[in-house]
């Protein structure tokens, strides 16, 4: 009888510490998906921020302005356009006409 109460007790025994490291296991990985919840939720709010900047950096206005001041562009007028023709000469919106021989 003692050795069944012996048995007994270590079965008690290792099960409550199965159940302890279980229970610790389990908070463990519940403040790792909570942690992983808020970085998810960070990243999102950094995401719609980076989304908004670039909405703002693409707008027409400021791509005229980066145009005309770091690539030096300037609008098109007619005094300086040029017009290829199909038969390969350029001609120039004033009229003259100059051919293009390659």
């Amino acid at each position: 009888m003692i050795r069944l109460n012996l048995m007994l007790l270590v079965a008690v025994l290792f099960s409550a510490f199965y159940l302890v490291h279980t229970q610790y296991e389990s908070r463990r990985l519940y403040t790792a998906i909570d942690r992983a919840g808020a970085q998810a939720r960070q990243l999102d709010a950094e995401h719609a921020q980076l989304q908004v900047q670039k909405r703002g950096q693409a707008t027409s206005a400021r791509v005229q302005q980066l145009a005309s001041q770091k690539l030096q562009m300037r609008a098109v007028n007619p005094a300086i356009t040029q017009y290829v023709t199909a038969s390969g000469g350029v001609s120039d919106r004033g009229g003259s006409s100059q051919a293009v021989r390659p």
